[in-house]
């Protein structure tokens, strides 16, 4: 079974106080990679958020947001009389000083001084942690499921593209019969062109022969075929398979390059070509896979 590494997650719980939502998204990556938005005063719980989600998601560019609407005034900044009055007071007598008449403006300066408006930070309860905790374990849970959903549709486009692998490296056989035969051809004629009517058969044979060795492609097509038979058995592991079946790829890639060089025929570079179509639409998914 395989898993994509896109997926989505959300959940959010709400108290007479707040509303706290989750969510998660996560996109391909090599390793894991975790970019978090959370409010100010959940900052101090953000590494054990992080151990969370590497443990539940492993791998994946994942994006967190923690998002709080407050249902009641007790995150609402505070005004703070003394600072106030103390601005007012120096204002008032800097004014007097300088014989300034018009103090109507004061409040809206006083109000952009600093310390005029106090927000106290909250302290988070032990009973307000394990809520967030839940919630980033539910929509954890949610997003490995999207996971395992997406990741069943990859596991059949993958099956279908290595089964037209398979049948591409079956339907070379013919065409290697063919080409034989005529390389035999070409070669006669080009002998008898430079005017070497009489040939030495046997000869003429084990030059042919030397010549067909180093076209010959059975070994390549037995190793891509052992590559196709454990990229579907990787596919069926529970394990972790992504990066697998990435390095199966490359090989079965090596394999139909060195078939498309010892080709040396047009029908059966055609084949070629369709395989490598295919193992470049293998490559982009498995990069998707976890």
């Amino acid at each position: 079974m395989i898993r994509s590494m896109t997926g989505y997650g959300l959940s959010f719980a709400e108290t007479p106080e707040k509303k706290i939502t989750v969510e998660l998204r996560s996109l391909n990556s090599k390793q894991i990679d975790i970019y978090t938005k959370i409010p100010w005063y959940y900052k101090e719980k953000e590494l054990e958020i992080r151990s969370r989600i590497s443990k539940g998601l492993i791998r994946g560019k994942v994006d967190l947001s923690i998002s709080l609407d407050s249902l009641d005034d007790q995150n609402i900044p505070k005004i703070n009389k003394a600072a106030i009055k103390s601005y007012y007071n120096q204002l008032i007598d800097v004014a007097g000083e300088l014989y300034i008449e018009n103090r109507k403006e004061l409040m809206s300066i006083i109000m952009r001084l600093p310390e005029t408006l106090k927000t106290e930070k909250p302290v988070i309860s032990e009973e307000e942690w394990e809520m967030i905790a839940g919630l980033l374990d539910n929509a954890i849970s949610q997003l490995n499921d999207f996971r395992i959903e997406e990741g069943r549709s990859i596991e059949k486009d993958l099956k279908k593209r290595i089964s037209l692998i398979e049948l591409d490296i079956k339907e070379l056989a013919p065409y290697e019969d063919e080409r034989i035969n005529r390389i035999r051809e070409k070669i006669r004629n080009n002998l008898k062109l430079l005017g070497n009517e009489n040939i030495d058969e046997n000869r003429f044979e084990q030059e042919l022969l030397y010549y067909l060795e180093k076209l010959d492609i059975n070994e390549e097509k037995v190793r891509l075929k052992k590559h196709c038979e454990y990229f579907k058995e990787t596919l069926q592991n529970e394990e972790i398979n992504g990066k697998k079946l990435g390095f199966i790829s490359q090989e079965m890639g090596r394999e139909i390059n060195t078939l498309g060089s010892k080709a040396n025929d047009v029908e059966m570079q055609k084949k070629v070509v369709m395989m490598k179509d295919e193992l470049e639409k293998i490559k982009e998914q498995v990069l998707n896979i976890l």
